[in-house]
């Protein structure tokens, strides 16, 4: 393995290149990147979704978004010119090192074959397999049961950087708490009033739980507790969030695609619960503490991506099917065959435990 002189290292290109959560979960990594090298420039390399969560990363000193051919699902046509101008885009950046970020699934060569084009002169990356010369610095990949988290903080450790906190944590800036104050207001939610928080929907059909069971265990989490829900998602999730707003009732407060991801998040860790799918919401509750019940699919193994640093309760069904990796599930989602009773007693149970700041008043 090449030695490294982390002072040589000015300007670092990091990329993770899928969505919101996974960026996210790149966080204690970035931190401890910059806790040994405060003065090494960071240039975030995300997706178009990705690259969001950059505003919630405060080591983070430049974002280069990009839609990368490897890791789209056909939508991008042939173009060797827009190839070439990813290669020009990163060689105009003069890094000194790229660390490629990837999931368990995922091949760092492909990113690493354009690293080398771009002459960037060391590539750190993990995989299964081996490509010769193209990682300068390549971990075999550990088992896939590892943490994301944890799998991110080892590219970190062999480059050399120490790692003194390993938890998930965000930074929301200050103008998104004000706006989501006047938003609140907007919206009819008292300030300082308590409330949940309900992300009934994900961008994988086969992560996400039915959304009329959804509805039901909120009336019954409002019904019970008196705590008003708020209602979130994308402006694409408008379409189909009347119904399960109706089937709330009187308790909803719809702001469903009316929040950035860091009102999201501050409207989150300013929540007494969330409940929520297995999506970028999981991660920014993990970070800020925030209790949550999580309806969790059988498509991953929880153990890669479940929260680690806040209470939670984690529902869902074994099967012989899990994990299955898939975006549409081919039989009845079983793996999500959970009661609204189940949901509302998972709640009530987080509500009920004093330990957390979250919760104080709340009885």
């Amino acid at each position: 393995m090449k030695r490294i002189q982390l002072h040589n290292l000015r300007r670092i290109l990091v990329m993770r290149l899928d969505n919101i959560g996974d960026v996210l979960m790149t966080g204690p990594a970035l931190r401890a990147i910059k806790a040994a090298l405060p003065h090494t420039h960071l240039t975030l390399m995300a997706s178009p979704a990705g690259s969001q969560a950059a505003a919630l990363l405060p080591w983070v000193d430049a974002v280069l978004t990009w839609r990368v051919l490897w890791q789209d699902m056909g939508s991008l046509p042939f173009d060797p010119a827009r190839e070439w101008h990813l290669i020009e885009t990163l060689r105009a950046g003069q890094f000194d090192a790229a660390i490629i970020f990837t999931s368990f699934s995922q091949s760092p060569h492909p990113a690493a074959v354009v690293c080398k084009l771009a002459d960037i002169p060391l590539c750190i990356g993990q995989s299964k397999e081996t490509a010769g010369a193209l990682l300068d610095i390549e971990l075999a990949a550990p088992p896939d049961e590892l943490h994301q988290v944890e799998r991110n903080l080892r590219l970190v450790e062999a480059l050399g950087c120490p790692v003194d906190d390993r938890s998930l944590t965000i930074s929301i800036p200050e103008a998104a708490r004000q706006s989501l104050a006047s938003k609140r207001w907007t919206y009819g939610i008292t300030p300082d009033a308590p409330y949940a928080v309900l992300n009934p929907w994900t961008s994988c059909a086969a992560r996400t739980y039915n959304s009329s069971r959804f509805a039901k265990a909120a009336r019954l989490l409002g019904a019970a507790t008196g705590l008003p829900v708020v209602v979130v998602g994308t402006e694409k999730d408008r379409e189909q969030s009347a119904a399960l707003l109706e089937a709330i009732g009187s308790t909803a407060f719809d702001m469903v695609g009316q929040t950035t991801l860091p009102e999201l998040a501050a409207l989150i860790d300013e929540a007494q619960l969330l409940l929520t799918n297995n999506t970028a919401t999981m991660h920014i509750a993990d970070a800020t503490r925030t209790p949550q019940v999580v309806l969790f699919a059988g498509t991953e193994l929880a153990v890669q991506w479940q929260p680690r640093h806040t209470p939670t309760r984690l529902l869902t069904r074994p099967t012989w099917c899990s994990p299955c990796y898939l975006f549409t599930c081919p039989y009845q989602q079983e793996c999500l065959d959970i009661s609204p009773a189940t949901v509302m007693a998972a709640a009530s149970a987080l509500l009920g435990n004093g330990t957390s700041p979250h919760l104080r008043g709340i009885s």
